[in-house]
């Protein structure tokens, strides 16, 4: 069988890949029922429609004829290393810094990984996520995560 979407092709195997182990790993915990549902009802799900998703694209780039097979262009490691050093260092700041800093500070690092920077936008998105991660995590599900930094004696 004939690759006619190099790009689709290699997009859909990775959501299958990824699908599956996460529908698998979600395995190993209780899964609940519908009413109720446990710890691994939610990936479970969510890794099933990743992989069918995967399954489709894959179908895709083996059967509908694309021009010049969409090759896959040169891996783009700036971009990659930029949101994961963002991301790792959410992840250590959050506890000390706070997510009034911290947000912002994940925003403004993924942001230079692109090159469509803006300034407007990155404050904009920075602002939206600060006050949507209050109302969601703090205030509608009571999750305990430090607002300020620790230094000031505040906490959530």
């Amino acid at each position: 069988m004939k690759i006619k979407s190099e790009r689709d092709f290699w997009a859909g195997l990775m959501f299958l890949a990824i699908g599956i182990g996460f529908a698998w790993g979600a395995t190993t915990y209780n899964f609940g029922s519908s009413a109720r549902p446990g710890p691994g009802y939610f990936p479970f799900g969510l890794g099933a429609l990743l992989a069918l998703l995967g399954a489709i694209e894959l179908f895709k780039a083996l059967t509908i004829e694309t021009e010049g097979g969409d090759p896959v262009g040169a891996f783009a490691w700036k971009p990659l290393i930029v949101i994961l050093g963002a991301v790792a260092f959410f992840g250590v700041a959050l506890p000390r810094l706070g997510l009034v800093i911290t947000l912002p500070l994940l925003v403004f690092i993924s942001s230079w990984a692109s090159d469509e920077f803006s300034w407007k936008a990155a404050v904009a998105n920075a602002v939206v996520l600060v006050v949507m991660s209050w109302l969601i995590f703090i205030k509608g599900l009571g999750l305990i995560i430090p607002m300020w930094p620790t230094i000031f004696g505040a906490s959530a």
